[in-house]
């Protein structure tokens, strides 16, 4: 079952992502870097088991984050990219502030949301840190060795850059990120388990991006038309 909502989400998530470029051009791929990164940071606490992997299920999400900057770097410019990243970089720190102030507030007696905030939150300050240093560090690798395959190739095999760019830093990012959140939760054998596995259905999620890269490079939002 979990296997069937792996691709389920990969379909939602990526096709989600051409809509917002669709409607918004260049703006909309940008928003969508910041949207997922503050999504992902939420629900990557929870792990499921995928194909007897144990994966966390933010894995879809961050992982669109690396489709959205090849598509910036495809269709626009490495500068677009880059802003991207720090528009990343930039939720991911209100995503802390915010809900470490919305933890100091004294509930009332009627409250009923404050323990399981607790409970989610405060594991996902140090998850949201170690998330925010991995995110920036990858995405500003993954961009530079697109565009270096993009240079060195004249612009041919996009599926080359795309899929060494993503894999390399994908997988990188996931096994600091792993121990950076994790470590002293978990003991080091199920990092590794948790890391190991989730670089595997990363890999599968970066070699699946492809298609909708290549898609991406052929819509064109409407004020982007009327330019050409």
């Amino acid at each position: 079952m979990n296997i069937l909502i792996l691709f389920i989400e990969i379909v939602v998530v990526f096709g989600v992502l051409l809509l917002s470029k669709k409607l918004f051009g260049k703006v909309g791929v940008i928003s969508w870097v910041g949207i997922a990164t503050v999504l992902a940071n939420i629900i990557t606490a929870k792990n499921v088991d995928i194909g007897g992997l144990s994966v966390a299920i933010g894995t879809v999400l961050f992982a669109s984050t690396f489709l959205a900057t090849d598509i910036l770097s495809e269709c626009y410019s490495k500068k677009d990219a880059k802003k991207a990243v720090y528009i990343g970089l930039f939720s991911n720190i209100i995503l802390i502030v915010s809900t470490q102030i919305a933890l100091w507030y004294i509930p009332s007696k009627f409250d009923y949301a404050q323990e399981a905030m607790k409970t989610l939150f405060s594991l996902n300050l140090r998850i949201s840190i170690a998330s925010a240093v991995m995110y920036f560090i990858s995405n500003i690798a993954d961009i530079f060795i697109f565009n270096k395959i993009k240079d060195k190739m004249n612009g041919r095999h996009l599926w080359i850059r795309n899929n060494v760019s993503t894999i390399i830093c994908n997988c990188i990012e996931n096994f600091f990120f792993i121990g950076l959140a994790f470590w002293g939760i978990y003991d080091f054998k199920t990092i590794l388990i948790i890391a190991g596995s989730t670089s595997v259905i990363e890999t599968v999620v970066a070699i699946l991006d492809t298609p909708f890269l290549y898609m991406a490079r052929k819509i064109k939002h409407g004020d982007e038309i009327e330019q050409l």
